[in-house]
């Protein structure tokens, strides 16, 4: 064995979700977000017809999840706030008191315990209010996500220096072009048409939200904002030049439709998506196309809107050799062109789309360096599933993997000064219920205060913070 030394510059954290740890789901005025609904109303849509009602119950729990983290000895915790905890009905008219008291007492329990609250304002769970009016394919919901992050800043941007403003908003405008009558929660998405005005205006709230901070906050919070876009690296299948240029044109639809209006210094979206969807567009009868324009105006005001690129990462895909016909009924894959696969020789989590590639975390990073510049990288998520017990020695191996490709990143210049790892305790996975554990606690879900007990990878990981050495294999 031999250790890789970890350089000073790289803080640790490890991260949640708010619907999916919090519980609490009509505790006092809590509103109802999307989530509450599509699970109540559709519960044949999560796998195992279970529900996030009192999911971890961290809302009453939260002191334990602060002790689990002094216990790995990480420096950030990233959690985000449930919109409709804080504003009931959405609006920011009513801030709920228990809500906003929440929030305060779980930050104030991490500084006072030597941890740097990041928080996220929007994990997925929007208001259902505003799903019935659309949900993010209505521009009106910018305004109102102004709104509430406004109410965020002025409650705790005096204690929180580190925001982002959307986790991972191509999954949430994406996902049913990839599960088919998967249940995921928006009731909205028409794939090849309201997946691309959902995202461009997730675009348009995070600038927004990014100017509200950076004018009105920033000067006096002294804090940074940014960004969680999901990333996955794209691997040629060959190195014919049609291969190549098939993963390229891959990452710059799923990765770069997102990253390249904030992160690159033309802004607006990455020309080929531009050209493909325009083409497209009008082949199938469109008067405009189905991908919205930024007016010249905003593709400035949207440009450089972070203050460090930060992005999540777990796994990456290969183009389908077998070509789509963009011809046929609009919808993002056959805009791509193609379908998206994964080798059968990457190992195989317990998560069908997750499989191990750890070369893919050091391809990444250089791309995204590539095509936006060497910035403050955060890495936001990373993560594993496998079975429930205590001994999950290869969620070990998948770190340790991982962790050396982003070792030699940093290695190759990339500027990555934080790690953050998905999850801090097994939780409620979306319409995969709680099948799937991916925290480095496992929790007993039917005992009375959902006990939580470490993992071996807990272990690994405090192991990793103290020494700040990573043992791997000769």
């Amino acid at each position: 064995m031999k250790f890789l030394n970890i350089p000073k510059t790289l803080r640790f954290a490890t991260a949640t979700g708010a619907y999916q740890v919090e519980g609490a789901w009509n505790v006092s005025d809590k509103g109802v977000s999307m989530w509450d609904n599509v699970i109540h109303s559709k519960p044949e849509n999560v796998v195992d017809r279970t529900t996030a009602d009192v999911a971890c119950d961290s809302y009453h729990q939260y002191k334990r999840d602060v002790e689990m983290l002094v216990e790995l000895g990480v420096e950030y915790y990233r959690f985000s706030i449930a919109w409709s905890r804080l504003l009931p009905t959405g609006f920011s008219n009513i801030i709920s008191e228990d809500g906003s008291n929440y929030y305060n007492n779980l930050i104030n329990e991490l500084i006072k315990n030597n941890i740097k609250p990041m928080v996220t304002l929007h994990h997925w769970d929007l208001p259902y209010v505003f799903e019935k009016m659309g949900g993010w394919t209505n521009e009106a919901v910018i305004d109102y996500f102004e709104e509430y992050a406004r109410v965020v800043f002025e409650l705790y941007g005096d204690r929180v220096k580190e925001w982002i403003t959307f986790n991972e908003p191509q999954v949430l405008c994406l996902f049913d072009v990839f599960a088919v009558d998967s249940g995921f929660a928006s009731e909205t998405l028409v794939s090849g048409v309201s997946d691309y005005l959902c995202l461009h205006h997730s675009i348009k709230a995070h600038a927004r939200v990014y100017h509200l901070y950076n004018n009105t906050f920033k000067p006096t919070q002294k804090g940074k904002l940014g960004t969680a876009p999901y990333t996955v690296w794209g691997e040629s299948v060959s190195d014919s030049e049609e291969d190549i240029a098939n993963a390229e044109k891959l990452m710059q639809f799923f990765v770069g439709w997102y990253t390249h209006p904030i992160y690159s210094d033309e802004g607006d979206y990455p020309p080929i998506v531009r050209k493909v969807i325009d083409e497209n567009s009008a082949r199938q009868g469109f008067k405009v196309s189905r991908l919205p324009r930024f007016t010249p105006e905003e593709v400035k005001y949207i440009r450089g809107t972070f203050d460090f690129m930060g992005f999540n990462f777990y796994t990456a895909v290969v183009p389908n050799t077998d070509r789509l016909d963009p011809k046929k009924a609009p919808s993002f894959e056959n805009d791509l062109g193609f379908s998206m696969l994964q080798k059968d020789e990457w190992e195989l989590s317990l998560i069908t789309w997750l499989r191990v590639y750890p070369q893919g975390f050091r391809k990444i990073t250089n791309w995204m360096v590539k095509q936006y510049g060497n910035h403050e990288i955060y890495i936001l998520e990373n993560g594993f599933a496998t079975k429930r017990g205590l001994n999950d020695d290869n969620r070990i191996k998948y770190y340790t993997e991982y962790l050396t490709s982003l070792l030699e990143a940093i290695d190759d210049g990339c500027n990555i000064t934080l790690y953050t790892a998905w999850t801090l305790m097994d939780n409620f996975e979306w319409t995969l219920g709680y099948l799937n554990p991916m925290g480095f606690y496992e929790v007993d879900f039917d005992s009375p205060n959902k006990t939580r007990v470490p993992r071996k990878s807990a272990k690994f990981y405090r192991q990793l913070i103290e020494t700040r050495k990573l043992k791997v294999a000769d």
